[in-house]
């Protein structure tokens, strides 16, 4: 199964080799890594792995613990694709249809930002859902620029696209909070599809 595993470390020589080497110990395959983070003599890691058989998230982290200096602040299922460019097959569809722009975005959103879900919301009205999304959500306060929001076991990532009254959220049950190195990526990418996009048109399918 893959996996995606958000790991927080001392940020010095041979930090990352330790985590490294107790993942290879447990059968762990490490397809990937991500830096989040570099402060306060700490990194921000994520690990896409490829783990043997079947475990949970409370399992792996259990095993993890054992490194000296290492949180664990998530595990959860992926279905990322190590080595692909989702963002780059985005654009490429986005440019051949602009005026469909903001549904093809809200389809691809999940994948590109580790999320269970996406949708686009307008006038408190669902104009487009991905798969899993729900039919009506309420968004009681609508941020004036990119925002991370943890709402009971939903993490939130609510992306305003400027020059509109739409509002493009990403939700995932698992895992830790959006982290702002993924907002930032998830905002930029709404900017360029929004710029490229002729005219949004409501789209209920």
């Amino acid at each position: 199964m893959l996996l995606r595993l958000r790991v927080s470390l001392p940020d010095r020589p041979g930090g990352l080799g330790q985590v490294a080497r107790v993942l290879g110990a447990l059968g762990a395959d490490i397809l990937q890594v991500t830096v989040l983070e570099r402060e306060a003599g700490r990194a921000v890691d994520d690990f896409t792995v490829s783990w043997p058989g079947t475990t949970t998230p409370a399992a792996v982290q259990e095993r993890l613990a054992s490194v000296p200096g290492v949180k664990v602040e998530g595990v959860w299922p992926t279905k990322e694709v190590p080595g692909s460019a989702p963002d780059y097959d985005l654009l490429l569809h986005v440019a051949g249809e602009p005026a469909r722009g903001f549904a093809t975005l809200v389809d691809a959103l999940p994948g590109l930002c580790g999320g269970e879900w996406a949708l686009a919301l307008a006038d408190g009205v669902v104009r487009h859902a991905s798969l899993a999304a729900p039919p009506v959500f309420e968004l009681t306060a609508p941020p004036p620029r990119p925002a991370v929001h943890v709402a009971g076991e939903r993490r939130l990532m609510v992306l305003p696209v400027k020059g509109t009254a739409m509002n493009l959220v990403v939700a995932r049950s698992e895992g830790p909070p959006f982290h702002r190195a993924e907002l930032d990526r998830a905002a930029r990418i709404v900017e360029v599809v929004s710029r490229m996009a002729a005219r949004f048109e409501p789209v209920n399918d």
